[in-house]
């Protein structure tokens, strides 16, 4: 089997893993491997059956003890008290500082307990300077990986798996938390330095952060406004070291052997020039590699360089196809759970596209000319499938931003930034001018970035792809860009239009459509009929910039295929329902807002008051509270909504207590009996007895986070739902909560997103 055939074997097996719901033992996995020797052994012919069996077996083997590896359930919650060493660069913001921390020995109560790993690490309220590759005794409280699970948003769960995180948690504070010793020298350590050296030698704070991601993929200094201007541009894998600029840096060290051996021809004699060049070239791309911190870009094309190296340091020929079958095997082999990561799939999906569908053209300008023009459009077209896969979302400019960044970035800016970082140790004043001028070519390329992402198309959204679409597209830019002579090549433009395919056709007249969201401790609800589209709440936004209506509510509606918004509700002024508003209201600028608190809100909004309903689809809205003259008050100044359809009812209570919610009740009034969103996320002080019985829903849906700090939904609600036999749903364990109301049959709740979706990193 050739290299190329070995790898795809072994991906096929790898993937097959990836989509089983839990993993079956670990001598299942044994009993596989030693299957796949003896069918290599006795059937030469089907050595590929081998190889398949082989990366199932690896890949099972591999997730199961990424999955042992985190923190055991009965340590969750607890304070433990662990020593470990920082890895990769601290993040320093006003309210905490962000880490990763390599646990090498934990107690708990004074007792040495058998768990080590990579944790993520907040250390709030004026945390010491945190240096890369420091050691540190501290007092942690953790918890098991979980993320949020919605349409279109990322898989936290998945991110973790493949990085290799075994918990998160935060700093406790004990007097204790100490740092052992000095830091010691390391990777990450120079990483950090040179990115300070950069920063103290650039004036403008963003062409510095731009420069240090380019230099050693530090990307701490950049905002999220900035990465919304590279998604628009499509050039995200350009601000940090990308795979190309690893090939820039072994082009760097080739050119400096050359150099070497035309100074000193004599040392030919000793060493052959081609094999000297090729081992600079391999010695550049790997310490380049280093400072990106070894990511998954920047590690497949060290791999392909090596394989290179090694076929001209033995006097043997490599074709890119063996290469890049090589650098397949050989990630795979190290890491099965790479296949978890975007970049996994862009990156050789990208260079497999180039090696299938560029021919050489001859030399000189004009042919390099052309492959880089024609590269971009083939990148831009073939990868348009995995960009909406991935992240529900493309750039309609990309070819055009990625025709002039590419070369600017690859041949200008990241060789200022190598020579500015190679002059920072070898004589720091002469790395200032280079440095400067990197950084007035950055800043120029990313003035031109900003004006082309306020171009209309610059983000493109569409609905989920599904995986049928995803292959046929693939397909479809496979033919687009076949040799000339293959007859029909436009007609793989039209294997394009099942991503256009919409994930949910809308709900006919009279019947709408709800999605309770996974916002963690937070309440968002989407609410879908025939015509129109309603937010009710859009989550929490924290002081660390994250924000649940950018992360969550757009992408779910983007993901489900709505692509406009007519009214955004919000119950009250609580960040866990608000933070998210401005955001959704930005993206959205002419719907019509409420809010049972509008003083409190960052946005102007109108007071929403009981009595207010309108119709919409053969669907009726009616406020039920507040009541004129006592909005702006707390938590009972909640607008509440009751959503009617021919055949089922929607109370949507907001954070309502058990003081209004007589009020509420009798407001319902008499008629079917409505699904409820639990008021208050289940707290002690809503869902009274009396509220329940008065409303009796067929069932009711709860938002909390897992875990969370208030302990919502309290087991004093839970047992009143029980006792009133109403089936309670939580998010917090079900993930989305779909809820369908059609309108010739009764509603019905539809499985959660985290049930919907089972895979073994998922708990």
């Amino acid at each position: 089997m050739s290299a190329a055939s070995m790898g795809l074997a072994l991906l096929a097996g790898v993937l097959v893993v990836q989509w089983l719901p839990s993993l079956p033992p670990r001598w299942f996995a044994l009993l596989l491997l030693a299957l796949a020797l003896l069918l290599a052994w006795r059937w030469p012919r089907g050595r590929w059956v081998g190889c398949i069996l082989i990366g199932v077996a690896w890949a099972m083997f591999r997730g199961g003890l990424a999955m042992d590896a985190r923190l055991p359930r009965s340590l969750e919650g607890r304070d433990l008290i662990v020593i470990g060493t920082i890895v990769d660069l601290p993040l320093k913001r006003d309210y905490a500082s962000s880490f990763e921390l390599r646990v090498d020995r934990a107690t708990l109560d004074g007792r040495l307990i058998p768990w080590r790993g990579r944790v993520a690490v907040s250390w709030y309220d004026d945390p010491p300077v945190l240096h890369a590759c420091s050691r540190w005794r501290l007092q942690l409280r953790l918890k098991r990986p979980r993320g949020l699970l919605d349409p279109g948003s990322a898989d936290s769960e998945r991110t973790a798996l493949q990085r290799g995180i075994v918990a998160h948690g935060y700093v406790r504070d004990d007097v204790d938390n100490a740092q052992l010793g000095k830091p010691s020298l390391c990777v990450d350590g120079v990483r950090d330095a040179i990115a300070r050296g950069i920063a103290a030698r650039v004036r403008d704070p963003h062409d510095a952060a731009l420069l240090r991601a380019f230099a050693v993929g530090d990307t701490r200094g950049l905002q999220q406004r900035d990465w919304a201007v590279a998604r628009a541009n499509g050039v995200s894998h350009l601000i940090a070291i990308s795979g190309f600029h690893v090939g820039v840096a072994a082009v760097f060290g080739l050119g400096l052997a050359t150099l070497l051996y035309g100074l000193l021809p004599q040392l030919g004699h000793r060493l052959p020039r081609p094999q000297a060049q090729a081992a600079a070239a391999l010695l550049a791309a790997t310490i380049y590699s280093a400072l990106a911190g070894f990511g998954l870009p920047t590690v497949r094309t060290l791999l392909m360089i090596a394989v290179v190296t090694l076929a001209r340091c033995g006097r043997r020929g490599s074709t890119g196809a063996q290469s890049l079958g090589l650098a397949v095997l050989a990630i795979l082999l190290v890491d099965p759970l790479a296949v978890l990561a975007a970049g996994f799939w862009l990156s050789f999906v990208g260079v497999a596209f180039l090696m299938l569908c560029l021919q050489a053209r001859g030399r000189g300008l004009r042919a390099f000319l052309h492959e880089l023009s024609a590269g971009q459009m083939v990148m831009t077209v073939g990868l348009l499938p995995l960009s909406l896969w991935f992240f529900g979302q493309a750039s309609l400019v990309g070819a055009l931003s990625n025709l002039v960044a590419v070369p600017l970035v690859s041949f200008a800016i990241v060789p200022c930034a190598l020579g500015g970082t190679l002059l920072l140790g070898l004589c720091p004043p002469a790395a200032t001018p280079v440095l400067w001028l990197a950084a007035r070519l950055a800043h120029a390329q990313w003035w031109l970035l900003e004006q082309t992402a306020a171009w209309p198309g610059a983000q493109w959204y569409l609905p989920s792809v599904q995986p049928f679409a995803l292959l046929l597209a693939l397909a479809g830019a496979l033919w687009l860009f076949m040799p000339r002579g293959v007859p029909l090549r436009w007609l793989g433009a039209l294997l394009f239009l099942p991503l256009l395919y919409p994930a949910l056709a809308p709900p006919p007249a009279g019947a709408f459509r709800v999605w309770v969201l996974d916002v963690g401790q937070g309440l968002s609800v989407l609410l879908r009929t025939q015509h129109h589209v309603l937010v009710y709440d859009a989550g929490a936004r924290y002081p660390s910039g994250f924000d649940l209506g950018e992360a969550v509510v757009l992408p779910a509606m983007h993901a489900l295929g709505i692509g406009e918004l007519d009214m955004l509700m919000i119950s009250h002024g609580d960040n866990d329902h608000a933070g998210g508003a401005e955001t959704v209201a930005t993206a959205f600028p002419q719907a019509t807002r409420y809010a049972g608190e509008p003083s409190r809100m960052q946005i102007p909004m109108q007071q929403c008051v009981s009595g207010q309903s309108w119709r919409w689809d053969g669907v009726d809205f009616r406020v039920l509270n507040p009541a004129p003259g006592q909005g702006d008050r707390d938590n009972d100044s909640s607008c509440v909504l009751l959503v009617q359809g021919p055949r089922g009812r929607l109370l949507l209570a907001g954070d309502i207590s058990s003081r209004v919610e007589p009020q509420v009740a009798a407001a319902v009034g008499l008629g079917m009996a409505p699904l409820l969103v639990v008021p208050h996320h289940g707290s002690k002080t809503s869902s009274s007895a009396a509220f329940i019985a008065a409303i009796h829903p067929p069932l009711a849906v709860v938002s909390a986070g897992w875990r969370n700090r208030f302990g919502h939904p309290k087991p004093d609600v839970v047992a009143r739902y029980a006792a009133a036999g109403v089936p309670l749903f939580n998010t917090a364990t079900q993930g989305a909560i779909p809820l369908e109301f059609p309108a010739d049959a009764p509603a019905r709740r539809e499985p959660g997103w985290r049930l919907r979706q089972r895979r073994y990193w998922r708990e």
